[in-house]
């Protein structure tokens, strides 16, 4: 939460799970962060995306991939440094649940 408040707001939080809902603009690049935990992700709004990670590899792209459909659930282990911009024309929406230990 300190590298990318603008991004993240915590929902709710407890020693079991930390709930996040992000929110990235079109065109907007969420700094360098990390996710220490495995999480469920729920897409509340698709845009495609980059993930670069520290050194500005691109570690997943999703454009000219099928867009997730809107309430699908994914499943993501705990990510290492990384950056996130939306290079999509909508904004991207996503609420986590990120389950801790």
């Amino acid at each position: 939460m300190v590298a990318a408040p603008r991004h993240h707001r915590v929902l709710l939080e407890n020693e079991h799970v930390r709930v996040l809902d992000t929110r990235i603009a079109p065109g907007d690049t969420v700094p360098l962060h990390t996710h220490c935990w495995p999480a469920v992700h729920q897409v509340m709004n698709w845009s495609d995306f980059v993930r670069r990670d520290e050194h500005g590899a691109v570690q997943v792209d999703t454009r000219g991939k099928p867009a997730v459909a809107v309430g699908t659930a994914l499943w993501s282990g705990p990510l290492g440094p990384h950056t996130l911009e939306n290079v999509g024309p909508a904004g991207l929406h996503v609420v986590s649940v990120e389950l801790k230990g």
